[in-house]
């Protein structure tokens, strides 16, 4: 169950753009109250800061090459589709066309 809900939290953009923007609103709320209780003078403190910007960090460009990956294999994807050829052969398949010479007119059905 927890596999599927993280799954599913980070396959939707919408929600992962408000956690991210509502860390970042904590973070920047936190930068005063830090100073003015003197918390940024302890060491326990400033590694838990530390990690969390590790971590951060290297979620978020995990997430980016994530992005990246799923954006080449679209571009691949669309690269193997021949669409002019499509069109050609959809046309040849559609269309009857009769000898001049049988004293028919040429015709063309589509």
């Amino acid at each position: 169950m927890v596999k599927s809900l993280w799954a599913m939290v980070q396959g939707d953009p919408v929600f992962m753009r408000r956690v991210n923007g509502w860390l970042a609103v904590f973070w920047v709320i936190m930068i005063p109250i830090s100073l003015v209780t003197h918390w940024v003078d302890s060491v326990v403190y400033v590694s838990a800061l530390s990690l969390w910007a590790l971590v951060s960090g290297h979620w978020s460009a995990w997430q980016a090459a994530r992005v990246e990956v799923k954006q080449q294999a679209e571009a691949e994807s669309l690269q193997r589709q021949d669409v002019p050829a499509d069109v050609v052969d959809r046309i040849v398949e559609e269309t009857t066309l009769l000898r001049e010479d049988t004293g028919e007119t040429p015709t063309a059905s589509v």
